[in-house]
């Protein structure tokens, strides 16, 4: 018996609706050339803890998507609201005049690895933050940002 493939089926629309995970959603948008895309790690890091407190920090990777066309948002939108990693803990999630925004935590042997915030709506940005950070540091922070 023959299998019958139907090509929309495999459309760009459909893609983008299947559950992404993270390393995905950074993947996938890090090809986009007006996507403004800034990592710090390595030795600038080890220069930055030198000067002030990076709280176990290692890496920052911050994706802005200003200078995008609206269809590469709108993209980016649909990835979030499909955005489900099995390795990430969901710390926030909310909505708010219809931007959403995400946070999500890895946490390793009572460190977390990994922190992702995903900003969607009309000002659209991805934030990840690698590092062993002591969890009382992040709620330190989170307090500090209230």
């Amino acid at each position: 018996m023959a299998a019958v493939l139907c090509q929309p089926c495999f459309s760009e629309k459909n893609i983008t609706q299947q559950q992404t995970s993270v390393d995905a959603l950074f993947s996938k948008f890090s090809k986009d050339k007006k996507v403004t895309h800034v990592k710090i790690g390595g030795f600038i890091m080890l220069l930055a803890s030198a000067f002030t407190e990076t709280k176990g920090t290692t890496g920052v990777e911050v994706f802005s998507f200003d200078e995008c066309d609206e269809s590469v948002k709108e993209k980016l939108n649909i990835a979030i609201n499909n955005l489900n990693d099995s390795s990430f803990e969901m710390l926030i999630s909310t909505t708010q005049n219809g931007e959403k925004t995400k946070v999500l935590v890895k946490i390793k042997n009572d460190y977390i690895n990994e922190i992702v915030i995903v900003a969607g709506g009309s000002h659209p940005a991805l934030v990840r933050i690698k590092g062993k950070i002591k969890p009382d540091d992040f709620q330190n922070f989170s307090n500090y940002m209230k």
